[in-house]
């Protein structure tokens, strides 16, 4: 149960109800996660969701890759809500199943593309040392880039932040879902 009063949108004030709007009509499709706490300091809402909405739709990812890092930052934090919102995504966005799992199980997959190897080093390194190694950056810059990088680090970060905000107010997948990891 969230630690959080349940967001009304009827009894917002007129910049949250904006911001709540928002967020109901972009390609998200409802206000749900995160949103139900940051709608609490409307402002810092709209700022985080309108960088959300550039990092998760508007950069040069492809949804599989870009999944595959929210998943890598879900596993690492234990959350259970950015695993559970995003594991149906990574699949439809072609992210293997194979992998999807191996991630689930913290483990490296066994077999994964080129551009995957990369970015899993390149996020891995970066949440479980606090570093990239210089292979594996010139790796992943090879693969994505100089603008590829700098996204990448600013998606980690991102969903980094949105599972802090999901941990701390105990916002949890819906009632029965069973729990997807340990």
């Amino acid at each position: 149960m969230s630690r959080l009063q349940p967001v009304d949108p009827a009894t917002l004030p007129p910049e949250g109800r904006a911001v709540y709007d928002k967020i109901a009509n972009s390609p998200r499709g409802g206000v749900r996660g995160p949103f139900l706490a940051l709608l609490h300091v409307p402002e810092m809402c709209d700022r985080i969701q309108h960088l959300g909405a550039h990092l998760r739709y508007g950069t040069s990812f492809e949804p599989r890759l870009s999944e595959m890092t929210i998943l890598l930052v879900a596993r690492h934090f234990n959350c259970q809500y950015e695993w559970f919102a995003h594991e149906q995504h990574a699949q439809k966005g072609g992210l293997a199943q194979t992998i999807i799992e191996a991630i689930r199980e913290r483990r490296r997959p066994d077999t994964m593309k080129t551009d995957e190897t990369a970015l899993y080093d390149y996020v891995t390194e970066l949440i479980t040392h606090n570093s990239i190694s210089n292979v594996s950056y010139q790796r992943a810059h090879e693969a994505f880039g100089q603008r590829g990088v700098v996204e990448l680090a600013g998606l980690a970060g991102y969903y980094i932040m949105i599972a802090m905000t999901l941990l701390a107010h105990d916002l949890q997948p819906p009632a029965g879902t069973p729990p997807l990891f340990k």
